[in-house]
């Protein structure tokens, strides 16, 4: 038997349900008066089992794996069968929004919630997870969780310390996990036909075209970089402007261009000079030496390192306009995801059912997709935030668009499960 539509009442009573279920989420948290729950914390564990209990409640087998996720499966018509993996993170940054993360296990709860009451199985099983630490908030590595299922767990994250001088292994010990077993997290191949990851937008543009859901069509691809201009320090009352070997003035010609590159190169490429530093640094000194920061993001790699490669042919310009040195070495570097083309069309179709248009658009920030993709096809959905902020207590969404995020999330499980 297919799944029946979802219609407007019931995904009203299940908005609701997911709005009160962020609220007691965020009421697991280690600061008083504000949210924060880091990976393998006390709070994790206890937001670990409430969600356990509430997948319990619609049928599903639950347990929590070798890295802290906490898992639930919900059996199709055939015992065993491949299953649509559905899920997002449990942990949050310091002083966080209650829904990033959290809305994407919540809303795929509703999915099997809407299963349930109908005594309807699908040919294959749904699983949730829900991430320990796709943040990174705790240990300074991201993706734990996630990794921790695709069975990309590096072996030296198991002494990386948090700010009190405790090791992940340590970290795992004490919350009842055995960091020797971390290998039995990892699922094979086969278990999953697909992941799809519900999750706010955390950027304005769904707000802009007025609509409450949007299609992911790629994880942008990232380098950052530290750049440094040199010159040469000089009192400020004696050097002529023409005989300057300004640093920062390289700097600022510099970043100007970066701004004016970057939009010429299309929408979807985003670059952010998002710290700068002047040596000698006083009142009465021409700077010799700026040291800055380069961020440079794109949903295709190869557009990403044309954009980059101009940049950097242009600082090296401007520092021999100048008469001066320029040199930036790159610190971190990611791929773009693309999600899978055959599920964006199905969350395409859903979307459209339910908001009349489907919106394509790229995610500028990192999720547990960005892992899950190296061994299973993967998309994701979007939903509007209010003004794009994430990240902060100001973090919000409306119950009118988790109704629809439900149905379209459901629909496109039972269009994926024919």
């Amino acid at each position: 038997m297919a799944a029946p539509l979802m219609d407007a009442e019931y995904a009203w009573v299940a908005a609701q349900r997911v709005m009160d279920r962020a609220d007691r989420l965020a009421a697991i948290s280690e600061s008083a008066g504000q949210l924060t729950r880091v990976y393998l914390s006390v709070q994790h564990l206890q937001a670990n089992q409430l969600v356990a209990s509430w997948m319990e409640q619609l049928g599903m087998t639950t347990w929590q794996d070798a890295v802290g996720n906490i898992c639930g499966r919900y059996e199709g018509k055939r015992e065993g069968a491949q299953a649509i993996l559905l899920g997002s993170h449990l942990d949050t940054v310091r002083n966080a929004g209650r829904y990033d993360g959290m809305l994407g296990v919540l809303c795929a709860l509703e999915v099997v919630a809407f299963l349930h009451q109908h005594d309807i199985q699908l040919e294959q099983a749904i699983e949730i997870v829900g991430f320990g630490d796709e943040e990174g908030t705790r240990f300074g590595v991201t993706l734990l969780g996630s990794r921790g299922v695709t069975g990309s767990w590096p072996e030296h994250w198991l002494g990386c310390e948090d700010a009190n001088g405790v090791s992940v292994a340590q970290a795992m010990t004490l919350a009842g996990l055995d960091p020797s077993r971390i290998a039995s997290a990892a699922r094979p191949v086969e278990d999953f036909s697909a992941y799809l990851e519900l999750h706010i937008e955390q950027g304005p543009v769904l707000e802009q075209e007025n609509l409450a859901l949007g299609v992911v069509t790629a994880i942008n691809g990232a380098r950052r970089l530290n750049c440094r201009f040199t010159g040469h320090a000089g009192h400020a009352g004696t050097v002529p402007m023409a005989l300057r070997k300004d640093a920062l003035a390289a700097a600022a010609e510099w970043m100007h261009y970066i701004e004016s590159a970057t939009r010429q190169h299309g929408p979807d490429l985003v670059a952010t000079v998002g710290t700068l530093s002047c040596e000698p640094g006083a009142v009465n000194v021409i700077p010799g030496e700026v040291h800055l920061t380069l961020d440079i993001r794109s949903p295709q790699d190869s557009s990403l390192e044309s954009l980059l490669n101009q940049l950097l042919v242009e600082g090296q310009a401007i520092a021999a306009r100048r008469d001066m040195q320029f040199a930036a070495q790159t610190y971190y570097a990611i791929p773009a995801t693309p999600c899978d083309s055959q599920l964006q069309s199905k969350l395409s179709q859903a979307v459209s059912e339910v908001q009349g248009r489907s919106l394509l658009l790229p995610s500028g920030a990192g999720h547990d997709a960005i892992a899950i993709a190296e061994c299973w096809p993967s998309a994701m959905l979007f939903v509007r935030c209010e003004k794009g902020i994430s990240h902060h207590p100001a973090e919000s969404v409306t119950g009118q668009d988790v109704a629809l995020a439900v149905q379209a999330f459901t629909r496109a499980v039972a269009l994926l499960a024919e």
